[in-house]
């Protein structure tokens, strides 16, 4: 009798153990996923406020067409990506493209002094910070989460339910992680 009691409790325990890490799993891809709206939030930010940019630079430099056009386009492949692997090459493309839109901005010294501009540029380096800092929570949520899946023995509870590691939102090299910044002083 004290045997088949002895083996229910150890049987009860591992239940409850397996309960405990499968309900951990999923709050960690619940805060994956909160996680990333945070960064979704931040890029429809700075969508919305690269056409006004695109606006006032073509004002002072309506000949510069092939980059806006690849402004354009980059934003709009960003806007369309799926998935954090296909967004995170969307915006290094558009990230490099509105490098070139600033590097034409340099060549023009009215638009320089232009106000708007100039505060599209600080609300565009704003964006960028508060996409920065969303990139970091999601990357650690992604961290956490992933360690459970790695980790024994969680791991067996993981792969048992289904549970996948996710993908880190990060950019290709340094000139990239760099802000798009102008110094028009």
């Amino acid at each position: 009798m004290t045997t088949i009691l002895l083996i229910a409790c150890i049987v009860l325990i591992l239940v409850f153990y397996v309960i405990s890490i499968y309900n951990r799993l999923i709050k960690l891809r619940t805060i994956v996923s909160e996680a990333w709206s945070g960064i979704d939030v931040q890029l429809k930010k700075r969508y919305d406020l690269i056409p006004n940019l695109l606006e006032t630079v073509k004002g002072y430099a309506s000949h510069e067409r092939e980059t806006f056009e690849s402004v354009t386009k980059a934003r709009n492949a960003a806007q369309s990506a799926q998935g954090v692997l296909d967004q995170q090459v969307a915006e290094n493309n558009l990230n490099r493209s509105l490098m070139n839109l600033f590097a034409v901005a340099e060549q023009y010294p009215e638009l320089k002094s232009n106000t708007n501009f100039l505060q599209m540029q600080q609300d565009l380096a704003s964006i960028e910070q508060d996409i920065e800092r969303s990139r970091r929570y999601y990357n650690g949520s992604v961290r956490d989460q992933n360690i459970l899946i790695d980790s024994f023995p969680s791991n067996l509870v993981a792969n048992n339910f289904g549970f996948q590691k996710s993908a880190f939102f990060e950019l290709d090299n340094e000139t990239e992680r760099a802000v798009p910044k102008v110094n028009f002083k």
